[in-house]
């Protein structure tokens, strides 16, 4: 029930405020890939999370220049 609550916030908000999100999830997943490659991460089921975080964001976002 987290994923359905997570993606309401989403149309919740605007274009300029979802492009903000999917730039910021695109950033953290290269840091996580970053550090996956370096040893570093120790929880690396975040980065399948981020990048279904990423679909739902962008999903959203065709959702909402397809209905205007």
């Amino acid at each position: 029930m987290k994923t359905k609550k997570y993606v309401e916030e989403l149309k919740a908000k605007d274009a300029a405020a979802l492009h903000e999100d999917l730039v910021a999830a695109k950033k953290e997943l290269f840091n996580l890939r970053f550090q996956n490659a370096t040893n570093q991460l120790d929880n690396t089921a975040r980065i399948t999370e981020v990048r279904k975080n990423i679909a739902r964001i962008q999903t959203v976002i065709t959702e909402k220049s397809k209905a205007n």
